[in-house]
């Protein structure tokens, strides 16, 4: 992510992130962001505000062993997560720690870059998307994801944390839903000089744990975790207990089904 003060993990964090917000919120949306770039063997693929590489890894073995693939991203606990993981088949994956505003890298290095869930996280958009054009080869393609709302898991979460922890752990973790709607995206991105220019809605129905068990977890991978330890065990099982009554309606077996709503930017160099 580009800002420290709203997207940095220390301790384990980094690791907990790995361990449930990957597979539960993340990762599901994968496929769909490497798909939609139509990636060749070959090509030169830069993962931006990686984090702990999920699209990275991905794309690695889409392109291959002749293509090159490249994580980007300011926090320094999630690429080394990254670095410590099984490295994919496929193109070796070079990691590397900087800003989205101004990568240590030459012009038109990339074929194609892709960015899921950090453009929300930089300070300077416009900067950000002048360096992802910056950094594509003539033609190169972009696509990025955000959030287009809040899920019902993350409204639940948010309720939990105002009423159990703190007005500012509620905004804390609400921050990476808080994102540009489809013009804004659609105009910062076009005036960044950017051409065939969509912004395109998706849908998707996700599987999480029961949330009672899921949710203490998923937030001790996220920057409130010291703000829930410092309220102590009974506040912390309030915070799931509310979200998991929250969340009854979404009951499926042992854990929740639960709708989650994306805006996918492609663009084209």
């Amino acid at each position: 992510m580009d800002r420290p003060q709203q997207f940095q993990l220390s301790g384990n964090a980094a690791e907990l992130y790995e361990q449930y917000a990957v597979p539960y919120i993340l990762a599901p949306w994968a496929p769909a962001l490497v798909e939609s770039a139509a990636l060749q063997p070959g090509e030169r693929v830069l993962d931006l505000a990686c984090g702990t590489g999920v699209v990275a890894r991905l794309t690695a073995s889409v392109v291959g062993p002749t293509g090159a693939v490249t994580g980007a991203d300011l926090n320094a606990g999630m690429l080394a997560v990254a670095r410590s993981l099984p490295p994919p088949s496929g193109a070796t994956i070079a990691w590397i720690e900087g800003s989205a505003s101004a990568l240590p890298l030459p012009d038109g290095s990339f074929d194609v870059i892709l960015c899921q869930q950090g453009f929300q996280f930089f300070p300077d958009k416009p900067a950000a998307l002048r360096e992802m054009r910056r950094l594509l080869g003539p033609g190169g393609r972009m696509r990025l994801s955000v959030w287009r709302a809040a899920s019902p898991y993350h409204l639940a979460v948010t309720e939990a944390l105002d009423r159990h922890v703190s007005a500012e752990a509620a905004r804390m973790f609400l921050a990476s839903r808080v994102v540009p709607d489809a013009a804004a995206l659609h105009r910062l991105v076009v005036d960044a000089e950017f051409r065939d220019v969509e912004v395109l809605p998706r849908t998707l129905t996700k599987r999480l744990p029961p949330p009672e068990d899921f949710v203490l977890h998923h937030l001790a991978g996220t920057p409130v975790a010291s703000m829930l330890t410092a309220v102590g065990p009974e506040a912390r099982a309030a915070v799931a207990r509310h979200v998991a009554a929250a969340l009854r309606p979404y009951a499926d077996g042992d854990g929740v089904m639960l709708p989650d709503e994306i805006n996918m930017v492609v663009a084209h160099r």
